[in-house]
C-alpha cells in the first residue's frame, strides 16, 4: 500500500490521508465515512493505530470502485502532496555507505577507517518539508548546501531493546530522506544545527508498508540536480543494515511510531565533487528510491 498526505490545493491546508494507486489517489476518510468505518484521518495517527487500521483500510480499497463517491478519488497530479507525517524524532545515520566512508575522510575531515557501530545524529520535526515544497537556500548562514539520497524507514510499533531478528517486526513502511546539510554549520564536529535547519529533511512522496517492498535491502537508489545525476547506488551496500540499525538504536533509546531513521547517503555529495559542488536558488534536487518513487524539491533563496 502507498500512502500519502494531501491537500486540494495548493491554497487548501486542510491535509487528507490517502492512497496512491494506479494514478489516482483515493481519500482513506471518504471511503470510511461511507462504509461507516472508524479510521484514523491522518497517516501519523493511521501508523500509531497498528495493523487494525491497515486491515480496516484494505477492506476499504478491495471494495467494488464502482461503488466509490466520485469526491473520494482524485488524478495524482490534481492534488498537493505534502510531508507524509512529521515524525517524533528523526534519527540520521552517518557514514553508512562504504565510499561515502572514504569520500568523507577526504572532503569533511572525518575518520578514514569503517565504523565499528553506526553513527547516529538528530533531526528536529521542524525540519520536515513535503514533495514540491522549498528547501531554504541561507547565503547567510551557508554557501555550502549539499544534498543527500537516503532510504527512510518508519517505524511501525514501539521498539526498545529489539533484537536483529525482531527488528522488520517494528516496521511500518519506507520513504524517502534528502539529508540536507549546510556543510560550513557543523560545530566544534556536531552536526544538529548544519542538518537541523528548516527545510532540511525533505520527506515523502509516499510511505509504502513493508508488504509491499519485497527487499528493502536490495533497492537502487539515485540523486539529481538539475537533471544531472550526481548519486548513483543499492541499499545492500549499506554497511550496517536495517536490522542492524535498529536493533542498534533501541538498545538504549526507544523508537515509537512514527519515527524515521533516514538509513544514511552513498557516495557522490557535493562536498565530495572535485571541485566541490552546492545547491542553489534556482536549482532542483530529485531523489529516487526504487519501490518508492521520487521526491522532488526545489532551492529557493531564504533572505
Amino acid at each position: 500500500m502507498r500512502l500519502l498526505t494531501f491537500t486540494h490545493s495548493p491554497d487548501d491546508t486542510t491535509e487528507r490521508l490517502g492512497v496512491e494507486t494506479d494514478g489516482l489517489v483515493l481519500d482513506l476518510a471518504v471511503l470510511a465515512d461511507r462504509d461507516g468505518v472508524r479510521l484514523p484521518h491522518d497517516l501519523l495517527s493511521f501508523v500509531q493505530a497498528g495493523p487494525a487500521a491497515l486491515e480496516a483500510a484494505r477492506s476499504l480499497l478491495a471494495a467494488d470502485p464502482a461503488g466509490r463517491p466520485a469526491e473520494a478519488v482524485h488524478r495524482l497530479d490534481a492534488v498537493t502532496l505534502c510531508a507524509p507525517l512529521r515524525p517524533g524524532k528523526i534519527i540520521g545515520v552517518g557514514l553508512n555507505y562504504i565510499e561515502h566512508v572514504e569520500e568523507s575522510s577526504r572532503s569533511l575531515d572525518t575518520d578514514k577507517d569503517l565504523p565499528p557501530r553506526p553513527v547516529l545524529f538528530g533531526k528536529p520535526a521542524t525540519a520536515v518539508t513535503g514533495p514540491g515544497a522549498p528547501i531554504l537556500h541561507n547565503a547567510d548562514l551557508t554557501t555550502q548546501l549539499d544534498w543527500e539520497c537516503e532510504l527512510a524507514v518508519v517505524i511501525g510499533r514501539t521498539a526498545l531493546r529489539v533484537s536483529e531478528e525482531e527488528a522488520y517486526e517494528h516496521v511500518f513502511g519506507f520513504s524517502i530522506v534528502n539529508d540536507i546539510s549546510a556543510r560550513d554549520q557543523r560545530r566544534s564536529g556536531q552536526w544538529f544545527f548544519s542538518k537541523g535547519q528548516d527545510s532540511y529533511a525533505p520527506f515523502g512522496p509516499v510511505v509504502v508498508t513493508r508488504d509491499a517492498i519485497r527487499d528493502p535491502m536490495a533497492l537502487d537508489l539515485s540523486l539529481r540536480v538539475n537533471g544531472v545525476t550526481k548519486q548513483k547506488s543499492n541499499t545492500r551496500h549499506m554497511l550496517f543494515p536495517i536490522a542492524r540499525l535498529i536493533a542498534d538504536i533501541s538498545s538504549g533509546m526507544t523508537l515509537e511510531p512514527g519515527d524515521v531513521i533516514a538509513t544514511g547517503s552513498p557516495s557522490g555529495v557535493g562536498a565530495g565533487m572535485v571541485p566541490p559542488e552546492f545547491l542553489r536558488p534556482g536549482d532542483t534536487v530529485e531523489a529516487t528510491v526504487e519501490g518508492i518513487g521520487t521526491l522532488s524539491n526545489p532551492v529557493v533563496d531564504a533572505r
